[in-house]
């Protein structure tokens, strides 16, 4: 198929409008689960610091030092799980918007794609939370010297977590983004698996800029990074063979 399905008759401004309320949907979806989340902004924080909770003394408990954190501290957490939870309809208004510049054939593969970043950046997420967390937090509040009691500020914990979250779900793109270059023609997934002793340290280097300045947090974001590069290069490999052919 070498023509689009629609012709490019639409002026710029056409252009600018749809993008425009297709912003404006988006806004009006991350309001809405807002709405519906705020709430249960306690809970919601509840739940994200259960991980470090469950590791602290039975005299230790977190504190703010800020007087707006009690308020604003969940107010962030809520406002970021509601873009988090919006994400598919945010990349669906997005995926509405440049599929009519996309060649049937590049439909095929664009949609399937979208779909599997957002249970990738997902799985990101919980692989942090359920894997990571748990055992970064038993480490942290067991090595704090002796007479020092380990009372985490929420702020403080909020902002960790946050870029743990954005670290391995991002992360966890890694496939789709070789697939993409492969599919493309821009890399060769051929030459990308004599690279990999690179990529290894590259993974590494990755982890300790990502990650707080643990160890066990870089190996843990490093090596599930490695294993989906391992991943996008047997898919880069289908998706290269099928454009070539």
């Amino acid at each position: 198929m070498t023509e689009r399905e629609t012709p490019h008759s639409q002026p710029f401004m056409a252009h600018l409008l749809e993008l425009r309320n297709r912003l404006l949907r988006t806004f009006i979806a991350v309001l809405i689960v807002f709405a519906g989340l705020f709430p249960f902004s306690e809970q919601l924080y509840l739940y994200i610091s259960e991980p470090l909770r469950a590791f602290l003394p039975a005299s230790s408990t977190m504190i703010a030092t800020e007087i707006a954190s009690p308020f604003l501290t969940p107010f962030k957490l809520t406002l970021v799980m509601s873009v988090f939870i919006s994400m598919p309809y945010i990349l669906y208004q997005l995926w509405a918007f440049v599929a009519p510049a996309l060649y049937r054939q590049e439909k095929k593969i664009a949609l399937p794609l979208f779909f599997s970043s957002v249970i990738l950046f997902y799985g990101g997420m919980a692989f942090a939370y359920y894997v990571v967390f748990p055992l970064v937090f038993m480490f942290f509040t067991s090595v704090a010297p002796q007479g020092i009691s380990v009372m985490p500020d929420i702020r403080a914990y909020l902002d960790f977590v946050l870029k743990l979250f954005f670290a391995f779900g991002l992360s966890f793109e890694i496939p789709i983004a070789v697939v993409i270059l492969s599919w493309m023609g821009t890399v060769d997934p051929n030459n990308l698996a004599k690279k990999r002793p690179y990529v290894f340290v590259l993974c590494f280097v990755l982890g300790m800029l990502l990650t707080p300045p643990d160890i066990i947090s870089q190996a843990l974001l490093a090596i599930p990074m490695w294993l989906l590069f391992e991943i996008g290069i047997l898919f880069g490999r289908l998706v290269s063979n099928k454009s070539q052919g």
